[in-house]
């Protein structure tokens, strides 16, 4: 892990598109502004962790299609 010191409006560049801006220091709490490229997707750490575990649970789930051919023959 690479650990930098910055101060408020100093910005850590990663590559030659994102940066990322110290904008408020309070406390125990740091807020941090990420400019990045839309096809970059940016979340908080918890969130990512959430996404992944819901597409995991996803993609080893089996559908229950039991009630779909009703549905259909139906129409």
């Amino acid at each position: 892990m690479l650990i930098l010191s910055r101060k408020i409006n100093e910005k850590i560049m990663i590559g030659d598109d994102i940066s990322v801006t110290i904008i408020e220091i309070r406390g125990d709490q740091v807020k941090i502004g990420v400019e990045a490229p839309k096809s970059v997707k940016v979340f908080r750490h918890e969130v990512f962790e959430a996404i992944k575990s819901e597409n995991q649970a996803a993609a080893v789930s089996q559908p229950d299609l039991s009630g779909l051919s009703g549905i259909l023959l139906d129409q």
